[in-house]
């Protein structure tokens, strides 16, 4: 989608598989590309500057999962817009003209650097908004954009535990490729992918070594939680002991599309194979460690 496209009917799609037959789960919060017309009017940026927070093309990448019989949701809007991967009422009071409300969360680190719920900054530091916003407009978008992405997120991995008794969720995710850690000392190529589990709190650590054992044996670098570790989807629904694993996949966005230009380069069909070539992996996984996956409860003495 773009600016110059109509509204969607929802905020969010759900690519679903013919049958969830698989205990997985995946979700895109940041590749969403419609830009409403009245919030580009609100901003001194032109639209390819706004779009530099996004992550492009991350939906296409992962669209083979329902193939394998799992589901993938992602947002429509962009995260420059709202971005779901946040408490819902994550807001930095100095971009509104009211006060917030007691519950908001105004002191977090995200919105110290200006990437909250509402964010006030793009991925190139710029201001978003001309003026300040009124708190309706926030409470507006939170219930249009953001309660709908995480009802059908929380759903899919009711269904899964329902049928399966696990769930296993991998937020999709892009990064650019500047800032990005080394490979070694003397090695000036940067990372390719970071696994984030939360310094192995929302998934067990089976799951991210078979991730990372895959991906480095297709000649990726990987690195774990240095510098992503988990935004709030793993935090929230991570939750390894009642048998719900989240586990934060960023890429590279060097090895798939022009920083510059957020066109698609030739690497992105290579990229797009190994993904689902990750996704057949993960379902093999899922299958061998189903019953270490599975919540453990101890039998009374």
């Amino acid at each position: 989608m773009s600016l110059a496209e109509s509204t969607p009917a929802s905020p969010i799609e759900v690519l679903e598989p013919f049958r969830h037959s698989v205990p997985l789960v995946f979700a895109s919060p940041h590749s969403g590309a419609f830009y409403p017309p009245e919030f580009a009017a609100s901003s001194p940026l032109d639209l390819a500057m706004l779009r530099r927070s996004e992550d492009c093309y991350v939906d296409q990448l992962f669209s083979g999962a329902p193939d394998f019989g799992a589901p993938l949701v992602r947002a429509l809007y962009p995260r420059a817009y709202l971005d779901v991967n946040r408490e819902p009422y994550e807001l930095d009071p100095e971009m509104f003209n009211d006060a917030l409300p007691d519950f908001a969360n105004t002191t977090s680190v995200r919105v110290g650097a200006g990437l909250g719920t509402i964010p006030r900054i793009v991925a190139t530091r710029r201001e978003i908004y001309r003026a300040k916003l009124n708190f309706e407009e926030a409470e507006r978008r939170i219930e249009a954009v953001y309660r709908p992405y995480h009802r059908a997120l929380a759903g899919l991995i009711a269904r899964a535990h329902a049928r399966f008794g696990v769930c296993i969720l991998i937020d999709c995710h892009s990064m650019p490729s500047t800032g990005l850690p080394v490979t070694a000392v003397g090695d000036p190529r940067t990372i390719d992918m970071v696994l984030g589990d939360r310094t192995g709190l929302s998934c067990a650590p089976m799951i991210t070594d078979a991730v990372e054992t895959f991906l480095s044996q297709r000649h990726y670098r990987v690195t774990r939680n240095n510098p992503y570790a988990g935004g709030f989807t793993t935090q929230h629904y991570g939750d390894p002991g009642n048998g719900t694993h989240v586990l934060q996949l960023e890429i590279n966005r060097n090895l798939y599309m022009d920083e510059a230009t957020l066109e698609p380069r030739p690497g992105f069909a290579v990229l797009k194979n190994d993904i689902t070539a990750l996704v057949g992996r993960l379902v093999e996984m899922a299958g061998e460690y189903a019953a270490a996956l599975k919540p453990q409860r101890l039998s009374a003495e």
